[in-house]
């Protein structure tokens, strides 16, 4: 992982109750081993107690967008991926891939006209339902999520 991890994760590491990196290679069938192993830790640790679901649900959308469409499914590449849990300030998710971005205001809700009939669109959609707070980075590349 790059060295501004400790910054993109936002936590003051003293203050740490968890804390996870993980750099995932780009295929989709490595996505449910690393949700798995991570929320085994947040319901170890007790991080977003009664939330997990939704912490997983998120985890994901998020590792499967980045692997479709930052890394397009091409082999070689790569997703990272943090996570980190305080007891006063929640859990902090973040994912980044290498993909050329996007703008987030630019993806149609799935819940409105004919994009209800949509075979795609809806991760972005469910991670901000599920999160607490979900914000874009570095153009797009980059999500942090965060449950408190």
């Amino acid at each position: 992982m790059p060295d501004d991890r400790q910054s993109r994760c936002e936590f003051e590491s003293k203050k740490l109750i968890l804390r996870f990196d993980a750099t995932i290679e780009s295929r989709v069938d490595a996505i449910t081993p690393v949700v798995d192993g991570v929320m085994n830790l947040v319901r170890t640790m007790g991080c977003a107690a009664g939330k997990e679901l939704d912490v997983a649900l998120a985890l994901h959308e998020a590792l499967a967008n980045a692997i479709v469409h930052g890394c397009k499914n091409e082999p070689g590449k790569k997703v990272e991926c943090c996570v980190a849990c305080d007891e006063s300030r929640g859990m902090l998710i973040v994912v980044r891939d290498p993909g050329p971005g996007f703008d987030p205001a630019t993806i149609d809700s799935p819940v409105n006209g004919e994009n209800i009939f949509s075979a795609h669109g809806r991760g972005i959609y469910l991670i901000n339902q599920l999160m607490d707070e979900v914000r874009f980075e570095r153009g797009g590349t980059e999500i942090h999520m965060r449950k408190n």
